[in-house]
């Protein structure tokens, strides 16, 4: 038994802290016998000296255990899959890759989070959709995983809830950043949802957390090693976040770009390349896929099948929304008040995006929060966006703005335009992918 000042003192002096000692600190956080200043304190300590991997697969372990670990074993005649990113803007890939991955024979129960700073939220996204609760009974969870093949939910209170405590002392602490913190925050969750196989989608660029190749490797690499030791087989994706993903950044208009992905109405290419990478990773790591070719033709083939489109259509229906939502988005989704289009300026290429501005515009438009309990405008954002390396003449379309009045409309419009760069020549473009860590 050891006292809290003990703990934090080992660590605090760079010391490695023994699995006991971390199990003792978690359930210190989950029943309030670790007080606040206590937990920020060794909170601080972890950030600035860091923790071995076998501390971050043992904080893990007992973050996920502080509360309800789902059990499939004889549930279900497939493996239980999932994929997580880092977040960026526009990145809506949850919405379509989870039917996806379920028509091809996986189990996906995904524990979505809300939107964070400048980032879009799966859970906002899924809420603007009347009737759809993410708040779900973990038997209900399980009964359409075992039923549909997925389901896209929030945290319940009873997965992980030494996380929930944790996160809200490091959000005003400035520990947000520590790369173990980071690692068994994410997985905790992930492996409450008792995960066979974990993707990871680690961004990289202007519109991430991680804004170059080595510091998204180390959270890639500390994620990967503390799964394996964990015993979920994962791999970690390096995907691009040097501008919005796909045409589309805010809520409602994130979800109608789904609807129309998965239908096959509209495709935006570098979203359909995320989204058929991370899902191959999935379907091969699953062992339901031999290699990369043979996945993303099962991947394509769920959706010109319509079989991804209908399980998206009958989660929809299973947690409250509407049945005819793929036939009638229009009658059930938000729309803004007022449609602005943002034209160019200039002849040129699109040569680069400052796309956590991009993101942070959405939020001042009222599609994010700059508090935790602050109302969501679900309508709100941008459409038509135009991708990086096109070329334009003076007043081409570049994006249109939805907002709730022509004062925000014009505001979002000047953020919008500084928030990129022109060039004269063709620009080198980023690659979707930038690595593959195992």
């Amino acid at each position: 038994m050891y006292l809290p000042q003990e703990i934090i003192k080992l660590k605090r002096d760079g010391g490695q802290l023994p699995q006991a000692a971390i199990e003792q600190f978690v359930k210190g956080i989950t029943d309030n016998s670790f007080s606040e200043g206590q937990t920020a304190a060794l909170a601080m300590a972890i950030y600035l000296n860091g923790m071995v991997t076998e501390e971050t697969v043992a904080l893990t372990r007992a973050m996920r255990d502080s509360g309800a670990v789902l059990n499939w074993a004889g549930k279900l005649n497939g493996p239980v899959v999932d994929k997580h990113s880092t977040g960026g803007v526009g990145d809506k890939v949850s919405l379509m890759l989870a039917p996806m991955i379920a028509a091809c024979g996986a189990y996906v129960p995904m524990i979505a989070g809300r939107g964070l700073g400048h980032t879009g939220g799966t859970v906002d996204k899924l809420e603007t959709i009347p009737g759809y609760s993410c708040t779900q009974p973990l038997a209900k969870i399980q009964a359409e995983v075992a039923r549909l093949g997925c389901v896209i939910v929030g945290q319940s209170a009873e997965l992980a809830p030494a996380d929930r405590r944790l996160y809200l002392i490091r959000d005003v602490t400035a520990t947000v950043e520590s790369i173990p913190l980071i690692t068994a925050s994410i997985l905790s969750k992930k492996l409450a949802a008792g995960l066979d196989v974990l993707t990871m989608d680690v961004k990289i660029g202007s519109g991430a957390i991680m804004k170059n190749v080595a510091d998204a490797s180390a959270l890639a690499t500390s994620i990967v090693n503390t799964a394996k030791g964990a015993g979920v087989k994962t791999q970690a994706l390096l995907t691009d976040m040097n501008e919005c993903l796909g045409a589309t950044a805010g809520n409602v208009l994130e979800v109608l770009e789904t609807l129309d992905y998965l239908t096959g109405k509209y495709r935006e290419s570098r979203l359909h390349q995320v989204t058929l990478e991370l899902g191959a990773s999935m379907l091969q790591l699953a062992g339901l896929q031999p290699d990369k070719a043979s996945a993303i033709k099962a991947l394509e083939h769920s959706l010109t099948s319509g079989k991804a489109a209908e399980i998206f259509a009958q989660m929809v229906a299973a947690m409250g929304g509407p049945v005819d939502l793929m036939e009638k988005p229009q009658q059930y989704l938000a729309a803004a008040p007022v449609v602005q289009d943002i034209l160019a300026p200039q002849d040129g290429f699109l040569a680069a995006s400052d796309t956590v501005a991009v993101g942070m515009a959405v939020v001042r438009l009222g599609g994010g929060r700059a508090h935790p309990s602050q109302q969501i405008d679900p309508a709100v954002g941008f459409s038509d966006v135009l991708a990086l390396g096109s070329k334009v003449v003076k007043g081409d379309l570049l994006a249109r703005v939805h907002a709730a009045s022509k004062e925000a409309a014009d505001k979002a419009c000047s953020e919008y335009l500084a928030a990129l760069t022109f060039s004269e020549s063709a620009p080198l473009l980023h690659p979707i992918v930038h690595k593959v860590i195992d």
